[in-house]
Formats: C-alpha cells, structure tokens, sequence
C-alpha cells in the first residue's frame, strides 16, 4: 500500500463520552490499530495531523478534540496556570477529561472491533499527561502512551494502577532539553515514576524547546512500530 496522505474527516461527537473528534481512515478494509492523539491546551483536533505521517496504513487514527472552549479554535482538557513555582491545574478537570476519555477509548474499541493490545493513546503537552493519565490509571484499555513535550501529573498518584497491572505497558517520553513550558525536569521525574512503577519505557532528550521536532517524530514512530 501506498503511503496515505493525512486528511481529516468531518468533525464528529462520541454520543457515550461527548467527546468531538475527527478520523484518518485506514486504507485497509478493517482496522488493525488504533492510535489516539490528544492536542496540547489552546489547541485543537487538528494540531498533530502531520503525527499520523509514516503511520503503517492499518492503523486508525483518532484525533480527540479537548472538552474546555478556550477561544476560537482553542479547546483544553483542563485549565492550567504556570507560575514560578510550576504549572497549576484544576484538578477536577483532569480527573473529568481522565474519566472521559477512558470511556472514549473503550467506545473506539467496540465501534471498530480493535483490541486493547492494538491500541496506544499519545499527545503533545497536556495531550500527553491525559495519555499518562489514561494509560497508568487504566492500562486494561491500552498497549502504550507517549506524552511528547507533557509529563505526569503528581495529581495522578491516587489513580495509579498497581505494578501488576501495569506490567504489560509500555511508555514512550521525548521532551526537549530546553522547554520552557515544561522545563526537561518532568521528563526525568517522569522516567524514575515509570522505573518505579516498573513500566518498560524509553526516554529521548532533544535540543529544542516546547514542541514536536522531526527527530521526536521518528522516534516516537520507530517506537510505535516496535510495539508490533
């Protein structure tokens, strides 16, 4: 099969969830994979279309729009102020967006008959620390997360599956070393929690700031791809 061009459905809204989202069909009859790619805060849906690029064509890919109106094209999957002592959120909100879009995912699954082992949730920024979320609280609904550029939120300790649980998950994390949104120190914490939690993971620095650069991209891919 050809490589696919990216190219968004119409907007559609998860009647189960109430969550919005757009599809990239797979060019295969039925899919084999499903990939959920959450955006950063202020963003939307449409933000990691160039993510899906170099994807295997069985896979399905879901981009989920975030439940909080910020502006104009600008959605949230919680409010987050950063201070000088770090970012604050309200919690609440993450929980509800963490409680949200695990229904979103099981739903994704008995629509489309994919397994939770052919399944990886994965975001840029706050995109990334609802993939954490999902992913460590509920690891029954996945095979992986990545969060690119984001992190784990301290907030999530209550949630946290047991290291059982988790031992069949796996975790990709590549941040830049110099973030200034999310400075390099969360991905570190969030390596020793995954050591911790024993959770098989990779951990990728990059010379950038906040964002996806092209090496992250491949990498995040390659460890996509390995997962099988």
């Amino acid at each position: 099969m050809k490589p696919r061009q990216p190219t968004l459905g119409e907007l559609l809204t998860d009647s189960a969830s109430g969550l919005s989202y757009r599809v990239l069909e797979p060019q295969s009859a039925k899919p084999a994979k499903c990939l959920i790619l959450l955006h950063g805060v202020g963003g939307n849906e449409t933000n990691l279309v160039d993510l899906a690029s170099g994807l295997e064509p069985d896979t399905l890919v879901v981009f989920a729009r975030g439940p909080l109106h910020m502006g104009p094209q600008q959605f949230a999957w919680f409010r987050v102020a950063f201070t000088a002592s770090g970012p604050r959120i309200v919690p609440e909100e993450a929980e509800r967006s963490r409680t949200t879009l695990i229904a979103f995912v099981q739903q994704l699954q008995a629509r489309h008959g994919i397994q939770a082992a052919n399944t990886v949730i994965a975001g840029f920024s706050q995109g990334g620390i609802l993939s954490a979320s999902v992913a460590l609280s509920a690891p029954e609904s996945v095979a992986g997360f990545a969060a690119l550029s984001g992190r784990i939120l301290p907030e999530l300790e209550p949630q946290l599956a047991s290291k059982q649980r988790l031992s069949n998950l796996k975790a990709f994390i590549g941040h830049g070393t110099q973030d200034s949104k999310l400075p390099v120190d969360w991905a570190h914490r969030s390596d020793a929690l995954l050591n911790a939690l024993g959770v098989d993971h990779q951990l990728r620095l990059y010379p950038m700031d906040h964002g996806i650069s092209a090496a992250m991209h491949a990498d995040f891919l390659a460890w996509l791809a390995a997962l099988g």
